[in-house]
């Protein structure tokens, strides 16, 4: 007996392709996003404007009690006689703690005076002179020239109390003194004035923002 014959018969069928073991393709949603290469933006310096006006009040006001102050002192003067007859005439360039008064409230109206204009132009023009260079300037300038004067006139204070305390109270030299008390006086009211406008000057330093 012959075997069937397999002429007529289908062909057997070949198997699937195996599933494809890369699951991420370029376009998939979960491949990993491609790194950006850009620098992120540099820090940039912004000076906020602050109350230019209430500020150049305040300066003003600096400046006033500073000129008085030193004019007081610049004309204190008293002359006496010594045991011998002779006339001597004091100032307070004979005395070193005026003089250190004198100085720092010369170098108070300086500052001032450049700051008044500073601000100024920002009160007449809206804008800032010097952009945040200035506001560094401010910032440290105030404080520093708010020391200067706070013992320029402890500096007054100290040596007039002294001298009325100790050597020449009730004597012709009282004038002498109560001027340069009262200039004292006057600088610590600049002093005031001054830390105020260093704390204006705080609230507009610049700012780093990305």
């Amino acid at each position: 007996m012959e075997p069937p014959s397999s002429a007529g018969s289908p062909p057997p069928s070949t198997p699937p392709p195996p599933p494809s073991t890369n699951t991420a393709s370029p376009t998939s949603p979960t491949a990993n996003p491609p790194q950006s290469s850009a620098r992120p933006a540099p820090f940039t310096v912004t000076c906020t404007a602050g109350l230019p006006v209430i500020a150049l009040v305040l300066r003003l006001l600096t400046f006033v009690f500073l000129l008085i102050s030193l004019i007081i002192t610049a004309i204190d003067t008293v002359t006496y006689v010594d045991d011998s007859g002779l006339e001597i005439k004091v100032d307070f360039s004979d005395l070193y703690a005026y003089r250190y008064m004198l100085s720092t409230t010369v170098i108070g109206i300086t500052y001032t005076l450049l700051q008044t204009a500073f601000a100024i132009f920002q009160v007449s023009t809206g804008k800032r002179f010097g952009g945040a260079a200035l506001c560094y300037l401010d910032f440290y300038g105030d404080k520093v020239i708010s020391y200067m004067l706070a013992t320029g006139a402890a500096a007054g204070f100290g040596i007039t109390v002294d001298f009325n305390r100790l050597l020449l109270k009730g004597t012709d030299a009282s004038d002498f003194l109560n001027k340069a008390n009262a200039a004292a006086g006057l600088l610590i009211v600049a002093f005031l004035f001054s830390a105020i406008s260093s704390v204006f000057s705080s609230l507009a330093l610049p700012k780093l923002v990305p």
